[in-house]
């Protein structure tokens, strides 16, 4: 009897995959492991298969409960305004048009960004923010350390709250834990507000450790943003070469209508974590602060597809002279792998910048198995040295970047909650090309010949660990 129960619970499980599931593959594992593995395939399968976290931000909205406020107005868009479009060109029209259908959100014009190369620029500009703050601080990172840079940030935080600025804190459950003590116990006692994203627990929505909120937002008095790749911590001071763990990142200074862009991330975050709707303290004054047309993108396991996939895939469809790419993960599924080719093959010039030695290595082994089919069509590959590099770009062009917190690997594609900003702007794009030309001038170019003399066992070791590549 007990067994003709757990092969009926593998049949229905089997069935749910096959129902539910997108890519064969995956559909076809579930279902050899639901049958197979009688009461083990299936527990597996509820635990870890089953994305419950889209379903869950459904009924949220349902139940009225959801975001309490609509899209951003101020996004001041005139046929005016589109005669001085820097993508005017047929290719960035059809990128335009995929982004306004992917993300449902304007492209808002008139924005300033300021490029803040690593934590030496990017936390006295965020402090300094936080210590002229009048109504709202809004922070949201996936790792807060506790160290000197983390002790300051919550000083500051601190001490806006005791002047009467609400401020709130979003941390990732799981990220928080890179360092003690704990995020939790430097606020406690503060006035400052404190919220874990999807603490780890083997009921409800704790048992989706792998889905993590990987997105860094600090929006000010809802007028001031930033956002990048770096989290709150020491290992963002490049400069300190004592500290063996230390990073190269890149973040950003926003200042304009896409602000609101930033807001809603968090709000949104916040209220997920919290149950706690918030709206807003007030609309910002229609005052044009810059030339950058910029349009905010969150993505994650709670979206009905994968935003940021279908935009990175159009971006690089197209591109007409060249593409740089810098990540620190690099996993690329196969239609990244197409699309990063297809560009190559016709003629368009294709960099991807990677860490020389990943922090994680067996993510740095994977990536290595990928980069022989990249540069037998003509993408060159160049590997920076230390320290670590952890900045996210993609440029297209003189006039296109997308920039934020995700990665170019399965976790960030699929699973985390990720914030992106894609930005028309050829003073920007400059000033981030001239930063990649000046890091591939340092960088190891690695050509077909060397890839194709690895010794065996390296290749058989690299392949393998490319077989995990979607779990990576």
């Amino acid at each position: 009897m007990l067994w003709l129960i757990l092969t009926g619970i593998g049949v229905f499980s089997a069935g749910h995959a096959l129902l539910n599931k997108l890519d064969p593959r995956a559909a076809l594992g579930w279902i050899v492991t639901n049958l197979a593995v009688p009461g083990i395939g299936p527990l597996f399968y509820w635990l870890f298969g089953v994305n419950r976290i889209r379903t869950r931000a459904r009924d949220w909205q349902t139940r009225g409960q959801g975001l309490p406020w609509t899209e951003p107005e101020f996004c001041p868009w005139s046929p005016e305004i589109a005669e001085t479009l820097p993508f005017r060109h047929e290719n960035f029209q059809a990128l335009l048009s995929l982004s306004d259908a992917v993300t449902r959100r304007p492209l808002c014009p008139s924005n300033h960004v300021s490029v803040l190369f690593n934590g030496e620029q990017a936390y006295p500009a965020m402090l300094d923010a936080i210590r002229n703050a009048r109504e709202s601080v809004h922070l949201a990172t996936y790792i807060f350390e506790s160290n000197a840079v983390g002790r300051e940030f919550a000083d500051a935080l601190r001490a806006a709250a005791d002047r009467g600025v609400t401020v709130r804190v979003l941390v990732d459950a799981l990220g928080e834990c890179y360092s003690l003590p704990l995020v939790r116990k430097l606020l406690r006692g503060s006035k400052v507000h404190v919220a874990r994203f999807l603490p780890p627990s083997l009921s409800g929505r704790g048992i989706y450790f792998n889905m993590r909120n990987h997105r860094k937002i600090l929006v000010v008095d809802d007028e001031l943003g930033f956002t990048g790749g770096m989290n709150i911590g020491d290992r963002h001071l490049a400069a300190d070469t004592h500290n063996k763990h230390r990073v190269v990142d890149i973040h950003f200074k926003i200042e304009g209508p896409t602000v609101a862009h930033l807001q809603d991330a968090f709000l949104e975050d916040w209220g997920f974590a919290t149950r706690e709707r918030v709206t807003p303290s007030r609309i910002p004054e229609a005052v044009p602060h810059g030339e950058a047309f910029c349009r905010g993108i969150s993505a994650g396991p709670n979206e009905d597809f994968e935003k940021l996939h279908w935009i990175v895939i159009g971006a690089l469809n197209c591109a007409r002279e060249r593409v740089c790419i810098m990540t620190p993960y690099f996993i690329p599924n196969r239609a990244l792998v197409s699309a990063i080719n297809s560009a190559a093959l016709r003629g368009v010039k294709v960099e991807v910048i990677l860490p020389r030695q990943n922090n994680l290595p067996f993510v740095g082994w994977a990536a290595e198995a990928y980069v022989w089919e990249l540069a037998r069509y003509g993408t060159r590959i160049y590997f920076q040295p230390p320290p670590f590099v952890h900045s996210k770009l993609l440029l297209v062009d003189d006039d296109y970047a997308l920039v934020g917190s995700a990665n170019l690997d399965p976790r960030s594609l699929r699973l985390n909650f990720e914030f992106n900003v894609e930005i028309y702007s050829s003073a920007l794009v400059k000033q981030l090309k001239d930063h990649c030309d000046a890091t591939i001038r340092i960088s190891d170019r690695t050509t077909v010949y060397e890839i194709d003399s690895r010794p065996l066992l390296r290749r058989l070791w690299t392949s393998f660990f490319k077989l995990f590549s979607p779990y990576l």
